[in-house]
């Protein structure tokens, strides 16, 4: 399965120095799965959790870090006040967090997918294939905005919910429907699917539609512990162990 890799390897980050360093603590949720959320035994699991611990291995500091959970509306509160130095929890990257905290490099993205019928699949490159196919999407949706912008020949169909726009590609209404990849992964993997649809063309990518990705955040005046975040990213991204990390968590890829 192909795994996405979001860090440029031309970086070069010096090795930091955390001796002075009593602990580190990484503030996290438990509602944002395959995330972060409790598992069957109710430990603290997810993506941002494991991806948390890999950074305090590579930062040979695993004996200081911590990793708490906590409501995802306490999350920014409780790290501007210092009950942590880090928040691993999906924190949108927008002009007011970017005010509020300093971020790591962005270690995930998500993607906009197109889900098809396997017995309909559209022709590629699908950029041209769509002058006036009926793709299902959520309205008022930043997918659908995505969608008119990057594809201004396809046609639109509105939906009150992803669920109803599925349902309609599954029944043959509509060609394809156009939404968050991440998601759709899972449904692709469900029983309701079925094993009825594929992913076609993508994925794609858009700061100005979907966001910068997902990032640590730690406090302004912390840039120190970002750049010490950004050296270990890099390290566990050249080391294949972002690669293993993202197929654990996700059984069909979103890429």
């Amino acid at each position: 399965m192909e795994t996405p890799n979001f860090w440029d390897q031309r970086q070069r980050i010096a090795a930091p120095d955390l001796s002075g360093r009593a602990r580190i603590r990484f503030l996290t949720a438990v509602d944002f799965p395959p995330f972060n959320f409790l598992d069957g035994q109710g430990r603290l699991a997810g993506l941002n959790v494991d991806l948390a611990r890999a950074i305090c291995e590579e930062l040979e500091a695993t004996a200081i870090c911590q990793i708490e959970a906590k409501p995802f509306g306490e999350l920014t509160d409780a790290l501007a006040r210092g009950d942590g130095e880090a928040v691993a929890a999906g924190l949108g990257i927008t002009a007011d967090s970017r005010a509020r905290f300093t971020f790591t490099h962005p270690f995930f993205r998500f993607p906009a997918r197109f889900v098809v019928r396997r017995d309909a699949r559209i022709d590629e490159p699908l950029r041209s294939g769509l002058d006036g196919i009926e793709i299902g999407v959520v309205g008022a949706s930043a997918h659908e905005a995505m969608l008119r912008s990057f594809f201004p020949k396809a046609k639109p169909v509105e939906f009150d919910t992803r669920d109803n726009a599925l349902e309609a590609v599954k029944a043959g209404r509509v060609r394809a429907v156009f939404g968050d990849g991440v998601g759709l992964s899972f449904w692709l993997s469900s029983d309701d699917a079925g094993e009825c649809c594929a992913f076609a063309g993508g994925p794609y990518l858009s700061d100005r539609y979907l966001g910068e990705g997902l990032a640590i955040a730690v406090k302004p005046e912390d840039g120190e512990l970002a750049a010490a975040f950004d050296y270990a990213l890099g390290k566990i991204v050249e080391s294949g162990r972002m690669s293993e990390l993202l197929l654990r968590y996700f059984p069909v890829s979103a890429f």
